[in-house]
C-alpha cells in the first residue's frame, strides 16, 4: 500500500491560475497578496509575465466557477485558486451569491479532476472580512498553501 500526501518543495514546475473577484476589492487584493507572498515563499514565479501563475479578473465571487471552469479545461494547471468576498447585508443576495459560488467552485473541481481551492470570504461585516484578509492573519496565505499541497498531492497520485 502507498501514503500519498503533498508537500510545498516541488514547486518549479507548477501552473497556478487565480481567479480574482473584483467587488469588495479591498479584501480580494489582500487576500491575492496574502496568496502571492506564500505562492513566491515557496519558490513559486507569482509575476504575471512568468510561466507559472495567470490571473484572471471577474467582476466578483458569482462570476468565480466560470473562469475557473474555462481555465481548468485547458488542462494547463495544476490547481486553481479562487478568491472573492461577499460580505452580508440587507437582502438575501448574500445567501445566493454564496451558495452559488461554492456550489459553482466544488462542481469545478469534482467534474475536471483539477484541485480548486475555495477562496471566497464570506462574513456578516467589513470588520470581519478585513481580520480575515490581513488585519489578524491573511486566509490569502492558507489558500496558496492548500493549492500548493493540493498541486503536489495529485502529481504523487498520477505516478
Amino acid at each position: 500500500m502507498a501514503i500519498f500526501e503533498g508537500n510545498f518543495q516541488d514547486t518549479s514546475n507548477l501552473r497556478f491560475a487565480l481567479v480574482i473577484g473584483r467587488f469588495n476589492d479591498l479584501i480580494t487584493n489582500k487576500l491575492l497578496s496574502g496568496c502571492q507572498d506564500c505562492l513566491k515563499r515557496h519558490g513559486v514565479d507569482i509575476n504575471p509575465e512568468g510561466n507559472q501563475v495567470d490571473y484572471a479578473w471577474v467582476p466578483g465571487s458569482f462570476e468565480v466557477s466560470l473562469v475557473a471552469k474555462k481555465l481548468a479545461l485547458t488542462g494547463r494547471y495544476d490547481a486553481i485558486i479562487c478568491l472573492g468576498a461577499v460580505i452580508r447585508g440587507d437582502t438575501p443576495h448574500f445567501d445566493y451569491v454564496c451558495n452559488e459560488a461554492a456550489k459553482g467552485i466544488a462542481s469545478v473541481g469534482l467534474n475536471t479532476g483539477v484541485p480548486i481551492v475555495f477562496g471566497i470570504v464570506t462574513t456578516d461585516t467589513m470588520q470581519q472580512a478585513l481580520e480575515r484578509a490581513g488585519i489578524k492573519s491573511n486566509l490569502g496565505w492558507n489558500y496558496a498553501m492548500n493549492a500548493l499541497e493540493m498541486a503536489t498531492l495529485m502529481k504523487q497520485i498520477e505516478k
